[in-house]
């Protein structure tokens, strides 16, 4: 078991003083190497679910473990992508990727070396010394990825890396990120709003109700090829899998 969340609740206080309450009561398990996805309605908690794993927030009730731990404050142990790449622009390709190893006290040819491979393994070798200004849209977040793997996390937090990509550029990430996660073995959570991206790219497929979020489904996506989501593509069940999904989704509509 990579990540467990037991009964966990989180409320905000508003602005005005009134508590809003994000999630309820949820409980899932993520093994090792597994890569599962959540999904659900706006505004249900789903990056709440991530900060909550990354220590950036603690649970109201209940717990967080990671490889055993409880997470009571920011977790060293995962490595969190954001929708932008967020790469600094005064730093060449290479020097961003450094940047938390940077952070982390690594020695110098330690983070070169580190960088360097994890540059290869995401199809970015020849590049190092470019900008980002000087790359694409998918190149940067091939990068971000890079960045994210360098510090060697046990669990890849992934927040909708491929919403603001067109729809090329989105299905052949999806396919490079796919293999490089599963070429490292890391447990990863994708959370995304596309159906389809969910069943190319998982395991299994957590479903969350409307706000306050809570797992009202837990779908193993018994599928081959989830290292190569192109290839999944093509197959007839992955629309089965969508509508299931939705399925639960509209269920959750109709309950309001």
């Amino acid at each position: 078991m990579a990540l467990e969340f037991r009964s966990v609740t989180k409320e905000f206080t508003t602005g005005t003083g009134q508590n809003l309450v994000a999630v309820n009561d949820i409980n899932f398990r993520v093994n090792e190497g597994e890569f599962v996805s959540v999904v659900g309605p706006s505004g249900c908690g789903k990056s709440t679910i991530l900060s909550m794993t990354a220590g950036l927030y603690q649970p109201t009730q209940g717990e967080v473990f990671v490889s055993d731990d409880r997470v009571s404050g920011p977790n060293a142990h995962v490595g969190f992508m954001l929708q932008k790449d967020l790469l600094l622009p005064w730093r060449n390709i290479v020097s961003n990727v450094e940047f938390g190893l940077e952070a982390r006290g690594v020695a110098k040819s330690e983070r070169r070396d580190r960088a360097m491979a994890e540059l290869k393994r995401c199809h970015l070798a020849g590049f190092e010394n470019h900008y980002p200004y000087q790359l694409s849209g998918g190149m940067r977040q091939r990068a971000a990825l890079a960045r994210t793997l360098a510090i060697k996390p046990e669990i890849v937090l992934l927040d909708e890396p491929f919403s603001a990509l067109d729809a090329q550029t989105k299905l052949l990430l999806q396919n490079s990120f796919a293999g490089t996660i599963a070429q490292t073995g890391k447990t990863t959570l994708l959370i995304t709003h596309d159906l389809a991206e969910a069943v190319l790219m998982s395991d299994r497929i957590l479903v969350l109700s409307e706000r306050p979020g809570t797992v009202v489904a837990e779908i193993k996506v018994d599928l081959p090829h989830r290292e190569e989501p192109l290839r999944r593509r093509v197959m007839p069940e992955v629309s089965d899998y969508a509508a299931q999904i939705f399925k639960h989704l509209k269920l959750e509509e109709k309950a309001i």
